[in-house]
């Protein structure tokens, strides 16, 4: 039987691991668990307690709103305006979507179609690389490497080069570049001063900008990750994805927002009337309590991933496996050794489940530029980051 648009989908890397990962575990392993990047923070008390009232309440079990509840979009604009200082109109300029990745996706639908070309970052979260191609366009990815472990930021410079002598060297000429800063699975991150000439270039070649912003509040020392709708003038070209899933550990919650352009916030609005009648509205009812309520949550979130991540990378210091401690995401993106480098990412990571009892995600898994790392999610506390190390050097150790 044929089938349409999945056809040239690759097999899922990620859930081989997984197999693995549940095999082991059936078998009584005690798996460290660093792969799926799924949130184990408890979501804000405050949203559950408000979930729970609302959803006591039959008025709200009725079909919603697909754009979002009026409060709801209020909300989101609020914490745009104390967060980033960005003014934005509820009405025209925000639309809710049903998590980040059926908002991006539906989005490409818009914008994109047959005979169109987008320029995507490599690696990349794959619904970044199979969006555009899912709504019928060309996809070019645009290597994009890994930060470096003294944080010269030559990674996002080279990015930057990569993406204008791409620009240049296509026929037709890219409608719209999709970026993520900070980014998953590289972790690299970017300043205002890069969103701006981003921001220029797309201003004088007539380029629609997405930003996937899901690690917007995720950061470290110091740095604090820029909207793109902070550059001046970003409205007339540019649209971002902002997600409650790890600003305020709500993953299962599924509330995103689109915001930004007016007029491809409109062309999303009237897309997704057609195709959804938008979250469970008690759920809508607690996001907007948590971003209202709970503006603090993000902090309490950071300080608990920030602890995990210098566990995480002083850890695999000590053991003689030299990594860059990110300065935002849930991740940690490690270059494979060099001994083991030929195994490949799919490989290695199936090593490390067996030998190691640690799961993480197979580079390859974001595309062709990551098959030289793996990705460790900060899903486990500091106690069984301990063991995982200590797993991880008998395991080298016995591999070399």
């Amino acid at each position: 039987m044929e089938f349409r648009r999945i056809n040239g989908l690759p097999p899922y890397v990620f859930g081989v691991i997984n197999d693995l990962k549940l095999a082991a575990r059936r078998a009584g392993d005690d798996v460290v668990d660093l792969g799926f990047g799924n949130p184990d923070i408890p979501s804000p008390s405050t949203a559950v307690d408000k979930l729970a009232e609302a959803a006591h309440n039959p008025r709200n079990h009725r079909y919603s709103s697909s754009r979002g509840i009026p409060k709801l979009r209020q909300a989101i604009a609020d914490l745009y305006l104390r967060r980033f200082g960005v003014e934005l109109d509820p009405d025209s300029e925000v639309v809710t979507t049903i998590g980040a990745k059926e908002g991006l996706s539906h989005l490409m639908w818009v914008l994109l179609g047959p005979g169109d070309t987008a320029l995507v970052p490599s690696p990349s979260y794959p619904i970044h690389i199979y969006a555009p191609l899912f709504a019928g366009a060309d996809v070019r990815q645009v290597p994009l490497g890994a930060p470096s472990i003294d944080d010269s930021g030559q990674a996002e410079e080279e990015f930057f080069a990569d993406l204008m002598t791409a620009w240049e060297s296509t026929w037709p000429k890219p409608r719209l570049i999709l970026v993520s800063f900070p980014h998953n699975p590289t972790t690299a991150c970017v300043d205002l001063s890069w969103m701006k000439r981003l921001v220029e270039f797309a201003k004088e070649h007539d380029v629609i900008l997405v930003h996937d912003f899901a690690y917007s509040d995720t950061s470290f020392d110091g740095y604090k990750p820029p909207s793109i709708l902070e550059v001046p003038g970003a409205k007339e070209v540019a649209v971002e994805l902002y997600t409650m899933t790890k600003s305020f550990s709500m993953a299962g919650w599924r509330v995103g927002f689109m915001v930004g352009n007016p007029k491809i916030v409109a062309a999303l609005t009237k897309l997704k009337s057609y195709l959804d009648y938008g979250t469970f509205q008690p759920i809508q009812i607690a996001a907007t309590v948590a971003m209202n309520e709970a503006s603090d949550y993000p902090k309490v979130v950071n300080e608990i991933y920030q602890s995990r991540r210098d566990s995480l990378c002083d850890g695999l210091s000590r053991i003689g496996w030299e990594v860059a401690k990110p300065k935002g995401t849930m991740f940690v993106w490690a270059p494979i050794p060099e001994p083991y480098k030929e195994m490949g990412s799919l490989e290695f990571s199936k090593f490390l489940i067996s030998e190691a009892k640690v799961a993480s995600s197979p580079g390859v898994g974001f595309g062709p530029g990551g098959d030289g790392f793996v990705r460790f999610a900060l899903i486990e506390n500091e106690l069984r980051i301990a063991q995982g190390i200590r797993n991880l050097k008998k395991a080298l150790q016995k591999l070399g």
